[in-house]
């Protein structure tokens, strides 16, 4: 029996978690969370029946208490509430689906306490790598990806010896705007940002396709859980999201995953690992594929990824300003405070303002965070 708690259970991933838990009976939900959407969360916690859920905001907490008075189901608030959940007695596994830098010190509690991690938030690894993966190593814990991507690298060095991995070729859609200029993307709308051509995703990791600043921080993810230096990653364009990525072997051999864009492929593999198990999805038609392309990525239209290969080569407490800057923009973006264009100028603006900190500890990380959302509130936009 899988014993799972999902930290943002009410998200896209967490939604299909639960649906692949419908389908196996040997998955027992023990845990869930929300940010504020409780309604979601009282109706999956009718339906689960879970020891606990918890939501971000105190007062919400005391009312989802009040609707759930009928229920044995212990209701918990804020980050402190994260983390007793990823780290409850009952479970094994933590899914970690929660968006944001949030997901960090649950996560660390998680490994410390010896819960593996299907690990879904890439900004735990893009900010906190240089801890998250040697403390996994200490605790003998398992971090599974969850992401289609590395979850295919994953899937394509099974078997293999890693010192003999040449590169990572780690695929992209080029999301909406794929084949625009900077000029074409001046005045984009929210709307048009989030019209994904393959994926249905949550808003947040929809924007950050759109801008590519996704496949940025999936650059860093991949250093820290393939341990591979960056002139080892290449980012490929394939726009028809057959292709998830590819390894390549010092002999010339590349091997590839292959499959629909489904996310609940790579969840119930790490949900299941190293065991596969029939999934009710739609399969390739290889008569079907009549046409399977590849372009190198415009790093002048979409210069947040390059940006982000700067600060992973950087080090240190750049990716964290990368990321934190890239959240809070985007959040602006989605209330349309800001131009679509202003999250690359203005995350580029704070990078160069930043003095690196070595190896910085979790205290450092959180305070750099906040350090960034200063910087970002600061400027004037429009």
């Amino acid at each position: 029996m899988r014993k799972i708690s999902i930290l943002g259970s009410t998200g896209s991933i967490g939604k299909q978690t639960l649906e692949i838990a419908n389908d196996n009976e040997d998955i027992k939900i023990c845990a869930l969370s929300a940010n504020s959407n409780i309604a979601l969360l009282e109706e999956q916690a009718r339906t689960y029946k879970p020891e606990m859920v918890c939501v971000m905001q105190p007062e919400q907490a005391k009312e989802l208490s009040l609707k759930l008075r009928d229920t044995n189901v212990k209701v918990v608030t804020g980050v402190e509430g994260l983390i007793e959940i990823a780290t409850l007695d009952s479970i094994d596994m933590v899914v970690t689906a929660v968006v944001g830098m949030i997901g960090i010190r649950p996560t660390i509690e998680a490994i410390k306490a010896g819960k593996d991690i299907a690990l879904a938030n890439k900004e735990t690894l893009v900010t906190a790598g240089h801890i998250i993966m040697p403390l996994a190593k200490e605790c003998n814990v398992r971090i599974l990806p969850v992401d289609s991507e590395h979850s295919a690298i994953f899937q394509s060095l099974n078997g293999e010896d890693s010192s003999k991995l040449s590169k990572i070729l780690l695929t992209a859609s080029g999301g909406p705007f794929r084949g625009k200029n900077l000029e074409d993307l001046k005045n984009v709308t929210v709307n048009e940002a989030l019209k994904h051509p393959n994926w249905s995703m949550g808003r947040k990791i929809t924007i950050d396709s759109a801008s590519m600043i996704n496949k940025g921080l999936e650059v860093i993810e991949a250093k820290w859980l393939f341990d591979v230096g960056f002139d080892q990653i290449q980012v490929v364009v394939h726009p028809q999201s057959i292709i998830h990525s590819m390894v390549e072997y010092i002999d010339g051999a590349v091997i590839a995953q292959l499959g629909t864009p489904d996310m609940k492929l790579p969840i119930q593999y790490a949900l299941f690992y190293p065991e596969r198990r029939t999934l009710a999805q739609k399969k390739l038609d290889f008569y079907d594929l009549t046409n399977l392309t590849f372009e190198k990525p415009d790093l002048n239209t979409f210069k947040g990824l390059s940006l982000a290969f700067e600060a992973g080569r950087l080090g240190g407490s750049m990716p964290t300003v990368l990321n934190a800057a890239n959240e809070r923009l985007v959040d602006k973006f989605l209330n349309n405070e800001i131009k679509f264009l202003d999250i690359q100028n203005t995350i580029e603006d704070v990078m160069n303002k930043h003095n690196i900190i070595n190896n910085p500890n979790l205290e450092q990380i959180l305070e750099i965070e906040q350090w960034t959302y200063k910087e970002v509130e600061s400027r004037c936009y429009k």
